[in-house]
């Protein structure tokens, strides 16, 4: 399987937001990652439906929608009708996970399970048959800029070996750092799927050359 390549707009310049995601098609970016934050489950706040809304009036391309939010299943139907193809949600604190899972799928839409890199990886294990995207977190989740935790590597290889046992997980998605010398390390651990933010974004030589070196180093 290619290496999925989700573009994280948290990044991005929101005053020429048409521009960037433009931009974004040309340099091959596969999704677009949407990090939704209510300065509850974490302490910034962000985007919410109305984002996924205009990304998708403005694109075609596939968009991530990563909720970090307290009761998410609040939340679902409003982002469902705006334009996700994959929601992800956190199982921290949260009583309601599988219920909200099977939702998600049951729309049609790729339904994701998000770890905090507290979490271990068994968390994840009797949710898996419910989930199409599970997503390690490298990062402690609220910002983006922040530096790429290597201990994290070790609990891909612990996810990819609970994936293997369920072959309806089709992404091992990571979330946090990652760069041209982080990206090699995560894709040997087992991940198939990328966040990036600043490695994209806020490159030096443009979005493009952003994604080119990110995926020549996948490569």
């Amino acid at each position: 399987m290619t290496m999925i390549i989700s573009a994280s707009i948290l990044s991005a310049d929101f005053s020429h937001l048409e521009q960037e995601l433009h931009t974004c098609e040309k340099a091959g970016v596969d999704w677009l990652h949407i990090d939704v934050m209510d300065g509850h489950f974490v302490p910034n706040l962000t985007m919410g439906p109305f984002i996924v809304k205009t990304c998708r009036q403005i694109t075609q391309l596939p968009l991530d929608c990563h909720l970090m939010v307290k009761n998410p299943e609040n939340l679902i139907n409003a982002f469902i009708l705006a334009g996700a193809n994959t929601i992800t949600i956190h199982p921290e604190g949260n009583p309601n996970v599988l219920q909200t899972l099977q939702w998600i799928k049951s729309t049609g839409c790729n339904a994701g399970l998000a770890l905090k890199p507290e979490t271990p990886a068994s968390v994840a294990s009797p949710l898996l048959p419910y989930i199409d995207l599970i997503m390690v977190m490298t990062v402690n989740p609220g910002f983006s800029g922040q530096l790429f935790m290597p201990e994290m590597i070790v609990k891909i290889a612990e996810v990819k070996a609970l994936v293997d046992q369920h072959t309806n997980v089709k992404y091992i998605q990571v979330d946090g750092g990652i760069n041209q010398d982080t990206i090699t390390q995560v894709i040997k651990a087992g991940a198939n799927c990328i966040v990036a933010a600043t490695a994209i974004f806020k490159n030096p030589s443009g979005i493009v050359d952003g994604v080119r070196s990110l995926r020549k180093s996948a490569n």
